[in-house]
């Protein structure tokens, strides 16, 4: 099992891809071997696309088993491609000036925290696409969300200086364990190196064996 990982030489690898429990989506070329682990230890299909011809997926791209919503620099032909990953799964842009999904959405199947700031019309859009409830909030003091925790539909795992309000608020929406941690090697940016699901987890090459027993207690791989 191959759980430590680099994406075309990068360990982070929540800023270049985003997956749920039905895909992994990753921006391309991905070599054979990094692929194979990836799914391997995902249990799910990868596809390959960049979003507004950017390398940056994970940052651009947020997504859960009902729908993704991605950034408004999207092109038409990426968006269908999206929408072949699996049968009725929704994808829209999210409206408005903040628009890089992945930095400002942290989802999982159930629930949604944002950005504080973004839109009304773009907090509708993410509770229509991805079928959830959403609260607007702040991980360690930090609006993108989506880069300082990783939630999956067992756990969540957090910024280290998350602060017991912030916490009690994850907790409430996703309605599972929130653990803190880090990753790669002291990095308090969780989401920006881990892939994780109910199947399995990706990590950054550069993250060390406590860090990987706190990412395996958080989201029940122990």
């Amino acid at each position: 099992m191959v759980k430590r990982v680099k994406i075309n030489g990068n360990s982070v690898l929540g800023v270049f891809a985003t997956c749920t429990e039905e895909a992994l989506v990753v921006a391309p070329p991905l070599v054979s071997d990094a692929r194979h682990n990836l799914e391997s230890e995902l249990g799910v299909d990868s596809t390959e696309l960049f979003i507004g011809s950017s390398s940056v997926v994970g940052s651009l791209l947020a997504g859960n088993s009902t729908g993704f919503v991605v950034s408004a620099s999207a092109q038409r032909s990426e968006i269908e491609q999206l929408k072949t990953i699996a049968r009725g799964i929704k994808v829209r842009k999210l409206p408005g000036k903040i628009n890089a999904a992945g930095n400002v959405i942290l989802t999982n199947d159930t629930g949604a925290v944002i950005n504080p700031s973004l839109i009304g019309r773009a907090e509708r859009v993410i509770a229509e696409t991805l079928d959830v409830d959403v609260r607007r909030g702040t991980i360690a003091s930090l609006k993108t969300v989506g880069m300082a925790a990783c939630a999956t539909n067992s756990g969540v795992l957090a910024h280290p200086k998350i602060t017991e309000g912030e916490l009690s608020v994850l907790s409430d929406v996703f309605g599972v364990p929130v653990n803190i941690g880090t990753i790669n090697y002291g990095s308090p940016l969780i989401g920006s190196s881990l892939l994780a699901n109910t199947k399995g987890y990706a990590v950054g090459l550069e993250t060390t064996g406590i860090e990987l027993g706190r990412i395996e207690e958080t989201f029940g791989f122990v």
